[in-house]
């Protein structure tokens, strides 16, 4: 069991010439670190952001993040309800983490993040071990409940489920897990209410932070030795602050001293401006990779999904971004199996993926949430899970095709490579080119954080087998 220790500092520059005790006593005190806590996240990358701001809460109040559960004081389960099927395992996984209540009866167990708000008390009510149910917008008071629990001022079964439209955690500092890319909310909820998409009901509406705290992360970010920055936002590309737009905000943090690489997901189609992809095209630390979410290629599906666009419209976005930014991998989210979708709109969606050649699509198929719109469509509408199946086999057929034809096109590139780990593969280390395409090759573990130039030898489609040239 190894711990990451916490040091809690001041924002600001480091003092010119300082030393490093100096420069940790112009931090500011460490605090000591009597506490432990294990955080285990599912789901998108707003949870990955999530639980790094929620463990600076807990650093707040001296915890360490421990790296086994049955090291922990406390345990936090930081959810997803995008899908059914994510829901199910970490109930499963709820009642594994209850078998550390044997060696420490005093342990804490707290359910947060997206599933923990659509629940709340019937989590509670259902899911036996669980003593505190946090939602999004309730994890300023985290770590003073958890603490109420543990020292029994507080009856476990606490709920925090209320949604703050002004909730953007402006004053609290992120504790950073171990990685390259230091992961940066801009954006909080979402105004786009999609019918399949619980996210709205679950994290509220949108809510932009004011660029000045944004920029100021990001400084902080490149401080603790991070040169990847990736935005993060349910809508990313729909932020607006004032007179800044998303295109102007990315520009800045382009420019910020010490940032090589910036990234941003997940963007909504329809905020795809002029503006933002002459940004991409001119700013050097800006990655020439896209994800844009089509979820279906079929004008009528698309249209109950209250997507609003076209599939040609999208096909549109899709040529004036590859025209700005010649070179650009594209990668998208597809859903099948949408109540009402036909043989014929399925193929509409078969179509337009052969038509864009996405370099990665994330592919699944419809899953109903409860309290969603999509699930009072008639019920003669939704697809028998045997057709849906065979529907998600088809397309993910296609798209491995195209994939594995792409990058046998780009055997022989010679890419600038970020190493993030240690590969499966003896003697390797695994990294992502600016286009976001993963990469094994030989290397040590401290290679991990640096950057490499490599010649892209052979590949299986999904992955790439390099050698270092620099």
């Amino acid at each position: 069991m190894t711990e990451r220790l916490v040091e809690l500092r001041r924002a600001g520059p480091e003092p010119a010439g300082a030393s490093a005790p100096a420069a940790r006593a112009a931090r500011g005190p460490v605090l000591p670190v009597t506490r432990r806590a294990f955080v285990e996240t599912y789901g998108c990358q707003m949870n990955l952001g999530d639980a790094e701001l929620m463990t600076g809460v807990l650093a707040g109040r001296g915890y360490v993040v421990v790296d086994e559960p049955g090291a922990a004081d406390v345990i936090i389960v930081n959810t997803c309800a995008i899908r059914e099927n994510a829901e199910r395992r970490v109930r499963g996984r709820i009642g594994q983490l209850q078998r550390h209540r044997e060696a420490n009866p005093d342990l804490v167990l707290a359910v947060t993040g997206c599933m923990a708000q659509r629940l709340g008390g019937e989590l509670l009510a259902t899911t036996s071990g669980v003593d505190l149910v946090a939602g999004p917008d309730a994890y300023r008071d985290i770590g003073r409940l958890i603490d109420g629990i543990r020292f029994g001022e507080l009856p476990r079964g606490q709920l925090l489920l209320a949604l703050d439209a002004d909730e953007n955690y402006e004053g609290l500092s992120a504790v950073r897990h171990e990685g390259v890319t230091a992961w940066v909310t801009v954006q909080r909820g979402c105004d786009h209410r999609c019918t399949f998409c619980i996210v709205p009901y679950v994290r509220g509406p949108e809510k932009n932070r004011a660029p000045a705290a944004v920029l100021a992360e990001v400084r902080e970010a490149v401080r603790a030795g991070f040169t990847e920055v990736t935005l993060l936002g349910q809508t990313v590309n729909s932020y607006r602050h004032g007179a800044e737009n998303f295109a102007s905000l990315l520009r800045r943090v382009a420019r910020v001293d010490g940032v090589r690489r910036v990234r941003f997901t997940s963007p909504h189609p329809n905020d795809v401006s002029d503006e933002l992809i002459a940004v991409m095209a001119e700013e050097p630390a800006v990655c020439r990779q896209l994800h844009l979410p089509v979820q279906s290629g079929s004008n009528r599906v698309l249209k109950r999904m209250v997507r609003r666009y076209t599939a040609e419209q999208f096909l549109d976005t899709v040529d004036r971004v590859r025209e700005g930014v010649p070179g650009i991998a594209l990668s998208t989210d597809v859903i099948v199996g949408f109540p009402g979708e036909s043989e014929e709109d399925f193929e509409a969606t078969l179509a337009l993926m052969r038509r864009v050649r996405f370099d990665d699509a994330f592919t699944y198929r419809y899953s109903p949430r409860e309290g969603t719109p999509a699930t009072r469509l008639p019920a003669g509408d939704f697809v028998d899970e045997e057709v849906s199946g065979r529907r998600l086999e088809t397309l993910i057929g296609l798209h491995r095709d195209i994939q594995r034809r792409i990058a046998e096109s780009e055997v022989g590139r010679v890419e600038e490579v970020l190493v993030e780990r240690e590969a499966r593969s003896d003697g390797d280390v695994l990294g992502r080119t600016e286009g976001n395409k993963v990469v094994a090759f030989p290397g040590e573990p401290g290679a991990i954080g640096t950057y490499a130039t490599v010649r892209l030898v052979s590949t299986s489609g999904a992955t790439f087998r390099g050698e270092r040239v620099a």
